[in-house]
């Protein structure tokens, strides 16, 4: 990410970057056995508090700003932004209930775009290793798609700085880590080799950059709906949390330690965000 390029160039550096992270982390299944799900809850729960921390400081506070220093709306300047956050977590919930129906999927934590094994993609007893993909593949767009929007945006408001886009693209990239490694660590204690499982967990992250050329060209092109792009990509991040990795965090009974490194995930993005805009 090296400032003064054209926002296209510092999407898709942002973006290669996340990806990079995302390889990163699925790298840590030849270091962990595939046993250690403290650890696995514990990743989850830090990159929830990350996406929480960005969906505000890096999206919605700029959107805000946006439509608010429009003057286009008057006193209902949250109008814009409550009708692209709800758009987005709208948008999240009809994909995971569609994508199953058309065959992307049998559950829609598990809608990836890889070509597994139908049967090693089936949840195992409580007893054995148990597949997790804590986010669909179109919800990986939507951090691509965020980190496109948030290059896109700079410049259109004092909120929406370079440094404010750069501390997106970083924070996702912090919380792809451990996402890279929930996606590895499963696949490599349901029978996948250790490269095998590497691959797949990199390849999750693979979709980003095309997100977020996609972002970054939409708001350049058509800049009256940055407050509302800006807001979507936040509501969809925010469902995310909600809806997938945070219920899976708590689920193997170390609940108190994800939301222990969800507060600590917070806060390393705000101080991120804060610290360093």
């Amino acid at each position: 990410m090296l400032q003064g390029h054209s926002t296209v160039f510092q999407a898709l550096l942002g973006t290669f970057f996340t990806w990079g992270m995302t390889a990163a982390g699925a790298a840590l299944v030849f270091i962990f056995s595939s046993g250690q799900r403290r650890i696995l809850d514990g990743s989850l729960g830090f990159a929830a508090g990350v996406m929480l921390a960005a969906s505000y400081w890096s999206l919605l506070a700029p959107a805000v700003e946006m439509a608010t220093s429009s003057g286009g709306f008057g006193a209902f300047a949250f109008f814009p932004v409550a009708v692209g956050f709800t758009l987005g977590a709208a948008f999240v919930y009809l994909a995971d209930l569609l994508m199953p129906q058309l065959g992307a999927a049998e559950d829609p934590q598990t809608a990836l775009a890889l070509n597994l094994d139908p049967a090693l993609m089936k949840k195992s007893d409580a007893e054995g290793p148990r597949l997790f993909f804590p986010k669909s593949e179109l919800s990986i767009r939507i951090e691509g798609l965020a980190v496109g929007v948030g290059f896109g945006a700079v410049e259109k408001t004092a909120s929406a700085t370079f440094e404010s886009a750069r501390n997106l693209a970083i924070g996702i990239g912090i919380q792809n880590f451990p996402e890279g490694l929930a996606v590895s660590l499963p696949l490599r204690g349901a029978g996948f080799s250790t490269w095998r499982a590497f691959w797949y967990g990199q390849l999750s992250g693979m979709v980003e950059p095309l997100a977020g050329l996609f972002g970054a060209f939409a708001v350049v092109l058509a800049e009256p709906i940055l407050p509302y792009a800006l807001a979507f990509a936040a509501g969809a991040m925010v469902y995310v949390v909600m809806d997938d990795i945070i219920p899976e965090a708590q689920i193997s009974g170390n609940g108190k330690l994800a939301s222990w490194a969800s507060i600590l995930g917070f806060v390393v993005m705000m101080s991120l965000d804060v610290g360093l805009g």
